[in-house]
């Protein structure tokens, strides 16, 4: 019988005449003569054998000496190997069998026909002295419970053991509410929080346990198998997925000493699909992934919370009970280093780039680390970019103002049919960590909400320039760019070209070209044709083929769609766009201006600290020129070998626009109601259009408008209908942002109408 059997138990602290307590986790007539068998070859004469749980337990470690070793076994029973994995298929749910659990009349002929689908594990062992100890440091003064710890810890300890076996990614806590419940630091918060909700204690604990096992996720191999089996469609067929191994490995090694956070950049349904693949293909324990609870529909739901998707509300409010819970939870899983993985964003961006981030979640990681609960977490900032995407059209449409559609079982099958044919790569990668001990700095120490406040709005800054920073500038970013730079015009085949040019060699000089490993699909003309003909295929770009050769425009409607491609690389070119913006301001008024940009644009992209970004904008001047402080602007600008501003940044500035105009047309008394508000600025946006104010259609998003509204307010632009006596004064300040906006956009304006006339025979057309 070739059953794996690792060697007898041993401790350091115990010599080897010992006395041995074995604690068996074999529940059937075949599973304990297996571990009997392999007792007999270990040549294993314990003093007692017991199940792991039971009653006996705590009579036989009361007259235990503290030398007395305690180890564990079980038998683990594993799916057939198919592909060179392991996993249980739904054809085994549909046969109504668990590999991973075979009835007891089926074990016997296992065991006999398939020797390699069973393992005797075995925990690593520990003194009944050295668990004593750990017991009573984590419960001091405590004398009952001796025994249900010793049983939690070799239930943990097996499974560690059987993870040698399986894999990583099928690490699973085990009794999360029971050892929450149990532990001191949960019931000194209850009794706090019941003082000073004036509740209970009891009631506190109650609705405390009833929010855990609603949060709590099971993490069940057999869930995870077959989750994986039914999304995997979502993502398989439609991307090749390239990935960041070498960052990956990096992090395996960190993962080692201190609990990981993966937060991505989210741009699709897929991304944590995506994620949970690479990381298993690497044999990285899965992370307990946060969702929000539109997605808890049956049957993904029950079979995603066993899996390891944690369904949180999206917005706690004024539970407190709830949020202890959360912290509790989190505290938890960090301690015992399992991985979490949220969206920083709130939800998936609807325009490509990165939306601000969002930071409550990680206040409840931050106080896990404040409150000594884990020594350290390491945030993981993920970039996850796409070639194209299905459900841009959707995300499209919401911008223009149609509704959101729900998720449920029809929109499941609606996402999975869309998803049958490939379109392009997706591509992860991983940058370098964050230590959040060290981010929070002081601020960790000290009872000042807004330090603390602005420390973590600090943490969450760097993980988006991190995401940023390793996101890889795609071909269909670069076409998408291209082609929109270009108000209702066709370009050829060797325009694009020749516009792509200059602005690859600007992202290789900067390190953040697609992949370094891989041919650049931009290289040859039949490369940028296939990328031009992909995005036909989807209907973002239309083909004239009726003249002397075919030319390429964005397909009308679509310029949304186009836009969030384009976006997905946008942030590379901002230094550069706000730099060629200041060369034409006055010599002495530069760098002022450079200010005021980088505050216009605060709520749309990741800016540093004041000294840092001037560091930064002074090398992109540099670049264009090195004299740029003395010579004229607009020679500078005329000699660049390409110009960038009205490309990257037209949209975002139009969106302003319309919103700084609407708001200096608005009498100072009338309130800004945000839903109305913007769909005013969707119509009148569209007129604005339709007389040329507006470069293109990309600029009537509501996300934009959303953002300009913010920036407004953060300017205290919104006014107030019971403050008359300053309504002349909002009015004036409301004119001077939309007269700030105007002359912006006029500059943009300008720098393409120098970059048409300096271009006018490689792009064919008149300024």
């Amino acid at each position: 019988m070739d059953v794996r059997r690792p060697v007898g138990p041993q401790h350091d602290e115990a010599g080897p005449d010992a006395p041995l307590i074995l604690l068996s986790d074999a529940s059937t007539a075949v599973e304990r003569g297996l571990v009997e068998d392999w007792m007999r070859q270990e040549e294993l004469r314990p003093v007692a054998v017991l199940p792991v749980a039971g009653a006996a337990l705590a009579s036989t470690l009361a007259e235990s000496g503290e030398d007395a070793v305690v180890a564990a076994v079980r038998v683990a029973w594993l799916p057939r190997e198919r592909g060179g994995q392991r996993r249980v298929r739904w054809a085994d749910v549909l046969a109504l069998r668990n590999p991973r659990h075979p009835p007891s009349s089926q074990q016997a002929r296992i065991v006999r026909r398939e020797p390699d689908r069973v393992a005797v594990v075995v925990a690593e062992p520990a003194t009944v002295g050295s668990l004593r100890a750990r017991f009573t440091a984590r419960r001091p003064g405590a004398a009952a419970g001796f025994d249900d710890f010793v049983a939690r810890q070799a239930a943990l300890a097996l499974d560690r053991a059987e993870r040698a076996l399986v894999g990583d990614r099928y690490k699973v806590p085990r009794q999360i509410v029971e050892a929450i419940d149990a532990s001191p630091e949960f019931r000194r918060e209850v009794g706090e929080l019941a003082a000073r909700l004036g509740r209970p204690e009891a009631d506190v604990a109650a609705k405390a346990r009833a929010d855990l096992h609603g949060l709590v996720a099971s993490m069940s191999p057999l869930a995870v198998d077959l989750l994986t089996a039914a999304v995997r469609p979502l993502h398989a067929r439609a991307w090749d997925v390239q990935v960041d191994s070498a960052g990956l490995e990096k992090l395996r090694e960190r993962n080692r000493r201190h609990p990981l956070v993966f937060l991505p950049s989210h741009r699709s349904y897929a991304d944590p699909l995506l994620l949970a693949e690479v990381l298993a293909e690497h044999n990285f324990p899965r992370n307990h992934v946060l969702g929000g609870d539109n997605l808890r529909f049956w049957p993904v739901g029950p079979l995603a919370k066993r899996a390891g998707i944690v369904f949180i509300r999206r917005s706690f409010g004024d539970d407190e009970i709830y949020k202890l819970a959360v912290r509790e939870y989190f505290a938890f899983l960090l301690a015992k280093r399992f991985n979490l993985e949220w969206y920083m964003e709130g939800g998936r961006s609807r325009t490509g780039k990165l939306r601000p981030p969002r930071y409550g979640l990680l206040a409840n990681v931050a106080e896990a680390v404040e409150r000594g609960r884990t020594e350290d977490v390491h945030l993981v900032p993920v970039s996850i970019t796409y070639d194209q995407l299905r459900e841009v059209s959707a995300m499209a449409a919401e911008q223009a103002g149609a509704p959101k559609k729900g998720e449920g079982l029809a929109w499941l099958a609606r996402y999975a049919k869309a998803q049958l044919r490939p379109i392009g790569a997706a591509h992860v990668r991983f940058a370098e960590p964050i230590s959040l001990r060290a981010a929070l700095g002081p601020a960790s120490a000290t009872a000042d909400p807004d330090a603390r406040r602005l420390a973590l709005q600090k943490v969450a800054f760097e993980v988006a320039v991190g995401i940023n920073q390793v996101t890889p500038v795609v071909a269909t970013a670069l076409v998408t760019l291209t082609l929109l730079g270009v108000r209702d015009r066709a370009l050829t085949l060797g325009q694009v070209q020749r516009v792509l040019e200059p602005v690859r060699s600007y992202v290789r000089s900067r390190g953040c070209a697609i992949d370094v490993n891989r041919p650049d699909p931009l290289e040859t003309a039949a490369g940028v044709r296939r990328v031009l003909a992909a995005l036909a295929e989807s209907k973002v770009v239309t083909v004239y083929t009726g003249g002397e050769e075919p030319v390429y425009a964005i397909e009308r409607g679509q310029h949304l769609i186009a836009a969030f491609y384009r976006n997905s690389a946008i942030h590379h070119f901002v230094d550069r766009a706000i730099a060629e913006l200041v060369l034409l301001s006055p010599a002495d008024d530069r760098w002022e201006e450079a200010m005021r940009l980088r505050d216009l644009l605060k709520f749309e992209f990741f800016f540093p600290e004041r000294e840092s970004y001037r560091a930064q904008l002074s090398e992109e001047l540099r670049q264009l020129h090195p004299a740029w402080e003395t010579e004229p602007g607009e020679h500078v600008l005329a000699g660049a070998d390409f110009l960038i501003a009205h490309r990257v940044l037209r949209s975002f500035l139009d969106a302003q626009l319309v919103v700084a105009e609407r708001l200096a047309a608005r009498a100072a008394a009338r309130p800004v109601v945000e839903k109305t508000f913007l769909d005013e600025c969707s119509g009148v946006g569209q007129q604005m259009l339709l007389q040329g104010r507006l470069h293109g259609p990309e600029s009537l998003s509501r996300e934009l408008f959303g953002s300009a509204l913010k920036l407004a307010g953060n300017r205290d632009l919104l006014g107030s209908a019971d403050d008359p006596a300053g309504h002349d004064e909002l009015a004036r300040r409301r004119e001077a942002f939309a007269a700030q906006l105007r002359a912006a956009v006029a500059r943009v304006i300008r720098i393409d109408e120098i970059d048409a006339a300096s271009r006018r025979e490689a792009v064919g057309v008149e300024p």
